[in-house]
């Protein structure tokens, strides 16, 4: 289904990437790739590919998108042993034959979303936390984010989804869909557990204003109710989605707020196709479709 849409490259190693290799046999535009991992969380301990700025820039290199490759330590040490994880990034690079740029600090793809014009989304309970990066500030790590993101205005949410072992990742919470736009989850039953945080950070951003001075329009998907498993509550949510060359990528999860997303997010992005991913089976580990990617820009 994503072979379809772009180019597809699928990292593992030993018996995984055999299996890998055995099952995607015969399908065109998939590579599999020998990179060890610990873990399938991709979003989380791949590079973030920055593009340059086409102003003044002179030459093919000076074009090239540059491999911004972030510490790792399984969401502040959760999950032992994360020492192959640590590698990813600059593994990939490497394979690509990329700039790398390591700033120093631990950071996860999944905890940032940008509108690629300059404003950056985050929430502080993954990015400002002692167990990622000690003495660091709210402040400090701002200027982190803002140089070496080239970024203008970040706006810090907070909150984070029942379930959540990355202590709220913004890609379960708030989207951008296009510059001054966004979607944010939104949980209108009361009982659940998310229900404040997420009616707290809907109220922060529709009064946020962005890096061009606009203030956000704001569009809310509501997502799955109490979605238990195993007496469980899990992070099941719509946002969780993935953006593909002419189609977007979006779980589902057998809920009834399943059609609704679909709707919206297909009102959202009107020149793409919407293609429904049953979930269910994935979010057991605490993910969904933006989790376990990450997009490469063309070179």
């Amino acid at each position: 289904m994503l072979a379809a849409c772009e180019p597809v490259k699928v990292i593992a190693t030993g018996a995984p990437l055999a299996e890998a290799q055995e099952q995607l046999r015969g399908v065109a535009n998939v590579e599999c790739i020998d990179i060890p991992t610990n873990d399938s969380w991709l979003r989380d301990t791949g590079p973030v590919f920055l593009m340059p700025r086409q102003q003044g820039t002179k030459g093919h290199e000076a074009r090239r998108p540059v491999a911004v490759c972030w510490e790792w330590n399984a969401w502040g040490g959760k999950y032992p042993p994360w020492d192959l994880d640590a590698g990813v990034s600059r593994a990939i690079a490497g394979r690509l034959s990329m700039k790398a740029v390591s700033p120093g600090v631990v950071l996860e793809g999944g905890a940032i979303e940008t509108d690629g014009e300059g404003t950056l989304l985050v929430n502080h309970r993954c990015v400002v936390d002692p167990k990622r990066n000690p003495g660091l500030s709210r402040s400090e790590m701002e200027q982190v984010l803002r140089k070496q993101l080239a970024i203008d205005r970040v706006i810090w949410l907070g909150g984070e989804l029942q379930g959540d072992d990355t202590d709220g990742h913004i890609d379960q919470i708030a989207r951008f869909v296009s510059p001054g736009c966004v979607v944010a989850a939104r949980q209108p039953d009361r009982l659940d557990p998310n229900h404040a945080s997420l009616a707290e950070n809907l109220a922060q951003l529709e009064v946020a204003v962005d890096a061009r001075g606009r203030r956000l329009e704001v569009v809310p998907i509501d997502i799955p109710s109490r979605f238990i498993f195993a007496g469980t509550q899990l992070p099941a949510s719509h946002l969780n989605f993935y953006v593909v060359n002419g189609a977007v990528m979006v779980p589902v999860f057998g809920a009834r707020t399943d059609e609704a997303a679909i709707r919206t997010l297909a009102a959202c992005f009107p020149a793409r196709r919407i293609i429904p991913v049953d979930c269910q089976e994935l979010v057991r580990g605490r993910g969904a479709l933006h989790c376990i990617t990450r997009d490469q820009p063309a070179c």
